[in-house]
Order: structure tokens, then sequence, then C-alpha cells
């Protein structure tokens, strides 16, 4: 029996064909458990400003946040940016003076669809900036000629402050005005167009250029009757061609605003600069 006992005892792992056991350990449920799961985005960070690595989706909410500031920075970078202008003076000799042409045919009040795929910036600086030398100068040779033909015994001195009054009543009409134009109907819901606007307003002012020439002539009926016709031309062509923003009958007061400015603008003209 002894030696049965010693037999049982022996390993049998070794022997060909023998099956080692199995032993079985209990798993405890909470001892194992599954890593916390982090979601990444692929591709990693190489580097560059471009590419932000791996990131978890938080993460991607606030690069996505960045991107959008930044993007407002580069927005308000370029308004202030000469470079982003530079489309608005991008027009050779021939489009201008087809545009002063239209100016002064304002029955037409198809202004807008010519200068719809190139509205342009360098007619209202250009126009403004000679209007202001032209009757700055003018104005003071005619009240020379006045002050000859009524009195010549006094002496006549030059006034620098039409140079003044001139800079900042044509420069404020021409860029104030219609921005107001451009808020009023814009509140209303029609779709205006600022740079439309600008382009429109300043080459109405040409007229005037034209004008200021005959307006030294020493007789003031014939002054007014230049200013009133020229006023009237450049209101009619300002109105006219604003009817494509106004077109229901709601809105016609527009028009009839911006006519009676542009006469405005010439009485003050005619008042200030030729007395």
């Amino acid at each position: 029996m002894a030696t049965d006992d010693s037999l049982t005892n022996l390993p049998t792992s070794h022997l060909l064909g023998s099956v080692p056991a199995v032993v079985t350990e209990a798993k405890s449920p909470s001892s194992q458990g599954a890593p916390g799961a982090n979601l990444q985005i692929f591709p990693p960070n190489n580097g560059g400003n471009n590419w932000r690595g791996y990131q978890t989706l938080g993460g991607q909410s606030e690069a996505d946040g960045e991107q959008s500031v930044n993007e407002s920075a580069n927005n308000w970078k370029g308004f202030f940016s000469i470079s982003s202008y530079t489309q608005y003076f991008n027009v050779d000799t021939d489009i201008v003076l087809n545009r002063i042409l239209s100016s002064f045919y304002p029955s037409s009040g198809d202004f807008f669809s010519k200068i719809d795929a190139n509205p342009d910036l360098y007619g209202l600086i250009w126009i403004s900036t000679t209007l202001i030398f032209v009757i700055a100068s003018l104005g003071n040779c005619a009240t020379y000629l006045m002050h000859k033909r009524t009195d010549s015994t006094t002496a006549w001195s030059f006034d620098v402050s039409y140079v003044n009054v001139a800079t900042f009543a044509i420069y404020g009409y021409a860029l104030l005005v219609p921005l107001g134009f451009y808020f009023l109907l814009q509140y209303m819901g029609s779709n205006a167009s600022l740079v439309r606007f600008w382009c429109l307003w300043g080459y109405s002012l040409f007229i005037f250029i034209l004008s200021s020439f005959l307006l030294i002539i020493p007789n003031e009926f014939l002054r007014w009757v230049v200013i009133l016709l020229s006023g009237a031309a450049s209101a009619g062509f300002v109105a006219l061609n604003l009817k494509s923003y106004t077109p229901t009958n709601d809105m016609t007061f527009v028009s009839v605003a911006a006519f009676g400015l542009q006469i405005g603008l010439a009485i003050f003209l005619k008042m200030w600069f030729f007395p």
C-alpha cells in the first residue's frame, strides 16, 4: 500500500501525453476595470501652427473658439488695412469718363447696373478733392471780380478760410450723407451697398466742378440759374438711381430726401463761395 501511495505522488507533467492541471482562479469584477476612454483627434501635432495634434473633444471646442477669435481679429485688421481697398481703385480712364458722362444724364437711372461689377472709390476721392480746390480758388476769384465791379477803391484780400470750409463741407457731405442713407435703407430692410452709395454720390458732385467756372461771371442772376440747374441735374441723378433701392411707395421719401439734400448743397456752394 505504501508503494502505491508513492507511485501516485510522482510528478507526471513531464510524461508524454500528460495534460497539466488547470487551475481556476476567481476574478473579482471590481479589481479589473476598463481604462478610461480618451477620444483623440488625428493627426498628431507636428510642430506647425495649423495642426493642433491629439486633442480631446473639449480641446477641440476650445481650439474652435480660439480660431474664431483669430478670424475676427483678422477681419478688423483687414478693415484698417490699405490693401483691402485696392480693389476699389482698380479703374482706368475710360471707366471713369464713362461714369462721369452717366452723371450728366440723370433720366437713365441705370448707374448702379454700370458699376455693379466694379464699384470704385476713386471717383469719390478724386472728384471731391478737385471740387474743394476749384470752389476755394474760383470762389476767391469770383469775389475779386465782384469787388472790382462794385468798389474798386478798397483793397481786396484772399480768403484762406475758403479752403477749410470747402474741405469739411465736401468731404463731410460725400462721406456722411451716403452713410446715413445706407443705414436708413438697411433699417428699412433694403439690401443697400455702402460702396455703391459712395460711388454714386462721388460722381454726382462732378457737375459742380464745371458749374464753378461759370459762377465766376459777375452776374448774380446768371449765377443762380447756373447753380440751380447744376443742383437739379445732380439731385435728379442721385434720386432716380436710388429708386432701385426704394421699390415701394412707402420708401419714396428716401429719394425725395436725397433730392433735397443735393439742392441744399448747391445753394450752400453758391451762397458761401460765390456770394
